[in-house]
């Protein structure tokens, strides 16, 4: 279930910080297009600044198991 919500989190993370920034630049222009638009392109750096990160990581002694068990073919 873990492996299920992470892309979730992700999503979640990166749409507040689109709300976030969409907000301030809502509230600062009182322009509803300049708000989407600021929503917009933060929602999408960071989603891809936390895909980045996330990639960055190195993974565990478990996850090299599991990778490798994946590789090897299977018998069917």
């Amino acid at each position: 279930m873990r492996d299920v919500l992470k892309p979730v989190e992700l999503l979640a993370l990166a749409a507040a910080m689109g709300l976030f920034t969409g907000l301030i630049a809502f509230m600062s222009t009182r322009d509803i297009v300049i708000g989407l638009i600021g929503f917009g392109v933060a929602f999408i750096v960071g989603l891809v600044l936390l895909a980045m990160f996330a990639l960055s990581i190195a993974p565990t002694d478990d996850e090299k198991r599991d990778i490798a068990d994946q590789d090897r073919p299977s018998s069917h």
